[in-house]
């Protein structure tokens, strides 16, 4: 009788053990199924970010003053030599990064007035395909600022209401920064990429603006106005005029809903 115990608890561990190797072998057989799926993006999911972080790469941006930054001094924080192009322009400084494999994408725009010789418009753009939650899977998310200096023909215009005047001056900071990377996109044709790409969210944000105006009167609040990108997923916009200062904030997928926090560190 003791025997007989003996020989089934011992098939019982046997087969406890063939399970726990079945059940490892199914996930091996998982993982190289999605790296297969996925490649090298499913990789580099796992490791952990390198520099440089973004909340570095915003930095140039964020010390950028309108009307106070000279060329020098954007020279001196623009650029990262060993992971940024540079190219220049007569009135235009862009700095162009991207990371091995090419799943990120950013660049920093300053562009100068040419009688002050200060900055009056600049711009900050990523695009990230490393996802940063679950599932595991690539998943891109993009962000884009903007504050410039508009034009005073723009603001002065008579606008049948303030939703009107909103629309219009977002359609006049898309217009202004095609006139920039125009300046610099034959040096750098991936300037030109993220162009197209900044281009296609605005002008699915516009869209939806000129089919229900009264959206526009949210882009100056906290929450902003959300949108859905057709490629990208769910978005949101603000944007906020004070004086002649115009900032626009665009954020897509999990850089959503984070318009009061500067930068997420992802270290």
């Amino acid at each position: 009788m003791r025997k007989k115990i003996k020989n089934q608890k011992l098939e019982s561990k046997m087969t406890d053990k063939n399970s726990r190797s079945r059940e490892g072998k199914l996930c091996i057989l998982i993982f190289v199924f999605l790296l297969g799926l996925c490649g090298c993006r499913l990789v580099n999911y796992f490791k952990r970010e390198k520099p440089p972080y973004d909340a570095e790469l915003y930095e140039s941006y964020n010390q950028t003053e309108l009307k106070v930054s000279g060329a020098s001094d954007v020279l001196a924080t623009i650029h990262e030599p060993e992971y940024e192009l540079l190219s220049q322009s007569k009135s235009v400084v862009a700095s162009f990064g991207q990371k091995k494999g090419g799943y990120k994408s950013w660049f920093n725009i300053v562009t100068f007035d040419e009688n002050k010789l200060t900055a009056k418009r600049k711009y900050f753009f990523i695009v990230d395909e490393k996802s940063k939650g679950l599932p595991y899977v690539p998943k891109r998310r993009l962000r884009f600022e903007s504050r410039m200096v508009m034009e005073s023909e723009v603001l002065d215009e008579p606008y049948a209401n303030q939703n009107a005047r909103r629309i219009a001056i977002l359609r006049q900071v898309l217009a202004n920064f095609h006139r920039d990377v125009d300046e610099v996109k034959a040096d750098n044709k991936k300037l030109d990429t993220c162009r197209m790409l900044i281009n296609q969210t605005l002008e699915t944000i516009l869209q939806e603006l000129y089919e229900s105006p009264v959206l526009a009167s949210k882009l100056t609040s906290a929450e902003g106005v959300d949108f859905d990108h057709i490629t990208l997923g769910k978005g949101c916009i603000s944007m906020n005029v004070v004086g002649d200062i115009v900032d626009v904030n665009v954020r897509i997928s999990s850089f959503a809903g984070k318009f009061e926090d500067p930068f997420s560190l992802d270290r």
